[in-house]
C-alpha cells in the first residue's frame, strides 16, 4: 500500500515578509499541468481538515485551508489566461484571497506563498513562471521501497473490476459466517500436524505451498483494488518489490484517501477479506480431495492474514488504524509523543493540530509500539547467536537431503527455496537495526559537534 505525501505547508496566512516581484518577468503562475483539486480531507484527525491536490504524478499533496484558495485562485484563473500580463493572475489570486479569507492579501504576499510554499511541493509554477524544481516522492519511514510495476492503472482497473461486485454487504456477510464455519471445521476435526510433516518431506508439495502462498499474496493486493473501484476511486499500478528485504507485492491505493473514512477502511481490509476467500477455495479443494498440501497451504495464508494485520509496520493493521483517527503518517508522531510522554515537554505543533480523540489513540499505539518493538529486536538480539546455529544446521540438512528425494531438480529448487526463506529474516532484522543504531550515532556526533570536549591549562609550577 502507498501513502499520500504528507509535506506541511506551515501556517495558514501571509508571511509579513514582504516579496517583490521582479517586473521584468516574462510568464506568470499556474498550476502544474495535470494538477488536480481533490478537495477536504474526510473525516481527518486534524481540527482543521487539510485539503488534498493531486500532482502529476499520482501523490497527494495535503494543504492548510489557505494554501488550498491560493490553488483554487491559480485553477479558477485559467480560462482568463488572455489578459495580458502576469500581474493580472497575481491580482486576481490577491483578491480572491482578500474575498474568501476577510484579510488583505497583496500580490507580494501571493508571489510569496507560491515560490516558497506551493512551488516546492511540486504544485504549481513559481511566481515568474519558471517550472518547480524536481519534487521526489516522500519516502516515510520503514515505508516500501524497491517498488517494480507489474501491472499498469488500466491493467489494475480492469481486474479489480471483476471482482468489486465481492464487496456488496449481503456477500461480505455471507463470506464472513463462511469463513467463520471454515475455521471451526479446520481447527476441530483436522490434523494440521500431520499435515505440515507430509509436506516437509515432499520437495513438490513444498513448492505447491509456495506457490499457492504467492497466489495468495496477489490476490490479496487485488482485495485492495476492488475496493478502491467498488468505492468509486481508481486503484494504481500493482507490482512487487522489497519491503525491508523481504519480497511483498503492492497496490497503489493513494486514491482512497479520496474515500470518507468508511471507504478507506474498506480499502484497508480488501486484502485480508480476499485472503479469507481464498481460503474457502483452498478448504473448499482440500474438503473435495484430501490432498494435505492445500491444507498447509491454509496455515500459510492464515500466517499472512495475521501479519496483515499487525499494526506494527506498514502492513494492512497499520494503515485501519491511520484511518480509524484519519492521520496518514502515524511514524512522525512518535517522538512528539514520547517528549510528551517522559519528559513532559508541552505539545509541539503537530500534536495540537490534532483533535483530541486522535491523540489519544495516536498515543496509545505509540506506547504500545515502542515496547514491542524494542522487546522483539532484544529479544532477536539475545537469541541471535543460536538462531544462527539452527539455522546453520537446518541449511546443511536441507543440502544434504536436496538430492534424497525423487526428484533431484524439484528437491534441489524447493531447498533453495526454504534456504531462502531462513536466511531473509535474519538479513531483514539486520538491516532493520541498523538504521536506528545509524540515526543514534549519527546523533552523538552532532551533539558532540555543539559540544566539542574542553580543555583544562594548569597555569603555574608545581
Amino acid at each position: 500500500m502507498s501513502v499520500p505525501s504528507t509535506s506541511r505547508a506551515g501556517k495558514a496566512g501571509p508571511s509579513p515578509v514582504q516579496r517583490v516581484v521582479p517586473a521584468d518577468r516574462g510568464g506568470e503562475p499556474a498550476l502544474v499541468a495535470g494538477t488536480e483539486l481533490v478537495g477536504e480531507f474526510e473525516d481527518s484527525g486534524y481540527r482543521e481538515p487539510p485539503q488534498l491536490v493531486c500532482r502529476p504524478d499520482g501523490q497527494l499533496v495535503r494543504l492548510p485551508a489557505l494554501l488550498y484558495q491560493v490553488v483554487k485562485a491559480l485553477d479558477g484563473a485559467r480560462p482568463a489566461r488572455n489578459r495580458p500580463g502576469p500581474e493580472s493572475v497575481m491580482a486576481h489570486v490577491a483578491d480572491e484571497l482578500s474575498r474568501e479569507t476577510g484579510r488583505k492579501f497583496t500580490t507580494e504576499h501571493v508571489a510569496f506563498l507560491i515560490d516558497e510554499k506551493l512551488a516546492p511541493l511540486g504544485v504549481t509554477t513559481h511566481s515568474d513562471g519558471s517550472p518547480p524544481p524536481p519534487t521526489p516522492k516522500s519516502a516515510p519511514f520503514l515505508a516500501f521501497r524497491f517498488r517494480l510495476a507489474v501491472l499498469p492503472e488500466r491493467a489494475t482497473w480492469f481486474l479489480s473490476g471483476l471482482f468489486a461486485w465481492l464487496f456488496r454487504p449481503p456477500l461480505v456477510f455471507l463470506a464472513a459466517c463462511a469463513f467463520l464455519a471454515g475455521e471451526v471445521w479446520l481447527w476441530t476435526t483436522q490434523n494440521t500436524a500431520a499435515a505440515l510433516q507430509a509436506v516437509f518431506f515432499s520437495p513438490a508439495s513444498v513448492l505447491l505451498v509456495v506457490f499457492l502462498a504467492v497466489a495468495s499474496c496477489a490476490f490479496h493486493e487485488l482485495g485492495h483494488g476492488a475496493a478502491c473501484r467498488y468505492g468509486g476511486v481508481r486503484p494504481g499500478a500493482m507490482g512487487c518489490g522489497i519491503y525491508l528485504v523481504w519480497p511483498a507485492f503492492y497496490t497503489d491505493i493513494t486514491n482512497s484517501y479520496r474515500l470518507g473514512r468508511a471507504g478507506r477502511i474498506r480499502a484497508d481490509l480488501g486484502g485480508v477479506y480476499f485472503n479469507a476467500l481464498f481460503v474457502l477455495g483452498l478448504l473448499a479443494l482440500y474438503a473435495a480431495t484430501g490432498f494435505q498440501p492445500l491444507l498447509v497451504a491454509v496455515l500459510s495464508v492464515h500466517l499472512e492474514i495475521i501479519q496483515q494485520l499487525l499494526p506494527t509496520l506498514r502492513f494492512d493493521g497499520y494503515y485501519i488504524v491511520a484511518d480509524l483517527v484519519g492521520i496518514p503518517d502515524l511514524f512522525k508522531y512518535i517522538g512528539p509523543i514520547l517528549k510528551r510522554v517522559f519528559l513532559r515537554r508541552p505539545l509541539d505543533d503537530r500534536l495540537r493540530a490534532l483533535k483530541r480523540w486522535p491523540q489519544i489513540v495516536v498515543a496509545v499505539w505509540v506506547l504500545f509500539l515502542v515496547p514491542v518493538l524494542v522487546l522483539q529486536l532484544g529479544m532477536v538480539l539475545i537469541n541471535m547467536p543460536q538462531l544462527l546455529v539452527a539455522d546453520w544446521q537446518r541449511i546443511g540438512l536441507l543440502i544434504d537431503s536436496a538430492g534424497a528425494s525423487g526428484s533431484h531438480l524439484l528437491g534441489t529448487v524447493a531447498a533453495c527455496l526454504q534456504i531462502l526463506l531462513l536466511t531473509l529474516p535474519i538479513a531483514g532484522l539486520t538491516l532493520a537495526s541498523a538504521r536506528p543504531v545509524r540515526a543514534l550515532v549519527r546523533l552523538a556526533f552532532r551533539r558532540g559537534a555543539k559540544n566539542p570536549p574542553t580543555r583544562r591549562c594548569d597555569h603555574g609550577s608545581r
